[in-house]
């Protein structure tokens, strides 16, 4: 009989990174590397401060600028941990949509938003990816980054809002047409925890490390 490993103890930290100017001004980042502006390094600094008590094995980051940004405020605090860049922690690629802002994208491209808004787990962004393919990788991510960690190992993801929706989905048991149930506000914290071979998010978007008026700002 094959023995199956017991992921019971593992704590995983997925956080969003900060803000950027893309982020401001409503356009569609992807893969394009923006760097955090100045509220999402105070955002970051927030977030790593809120962290700074966690005991962490080792840090994982998107291969992005915004992300690495973020990850290596974080880390300020915890010198001994690796900080380890994963390709499949990258944002979704949206392809032709890449940089666009979303009143443009809206107007210019209808058809296509009606049926992300309709069945969005069944569309595939123009020379991009689709949410299921996101997830898939993203999960994979996630199962790789721990297999490679013992038990009671707390380990701090930082990726990008697709990302990270995708892996809320699957630990929640959402299907991916209801991922705007979820939110998730830049330099937020996720917590979950591998336990008795299943995945469960035990917090999920939480803000309030940040300034109160950053707090209710819709993300």
């Amino acid at each position: 009989m094959e023995n199956k490993r017991d992921f019971s103890g593992i704590k995983v930290l997925l956080v969003r990174h900060g803000e950027t100017d893309w982020n401001l001004a409503g356009r569609f980042q992807g893969r394009s590397d923006v760097p955090l502006n100045q509220k999402g390094v105070e955002q970051a600094n927030a977030l790593a401060s809120a962290l700074k008590v966690e005991s962490l094995a080792a840090i994982y980051s998107s291969p992005l600028l915004r992300a690495k940004e973020t990850a290596r405020l974080i880390k300020a605090f915890h010198p001994s941990a690796p900080l380890y860049e994963d390709q499949d922690l990258v944002e979704m690629d949206l392809g032709e949509f890449e940089g666009i802002e979303g009143p443009r994208w809206a107007e210019k491209h209808a058809e296509f938003r009606q049926a992300w808004r309709d069945n969005p787990a069944s569309v595939t962004m123009p020379g991009g990816e689709s949410l299921k393919e996101v997830q898939a990788r993203a999960v994979a991510a996630l199962e790789r980054i721990t297999h490679s960690h013992p038990l009671g190992s707390t380990l701090l993801i930082c990726s990008h809002n697709f990302v990270i929706l995708t892996i809320l989905c699957h630990a929640l048991e959402i299907p991916l047409n209801r991922f705007r149930e979820l939110k998730q506000g830049t330099a937020a914290i996720n917590v979950l925890r591998l336990q008795g071979g299943r995945l469960q998010a035990e917090v999920v978007n939480d803000r309030s490390h940040l300034p109160r008026e950053e707090e209710r700002k819709r993300p």
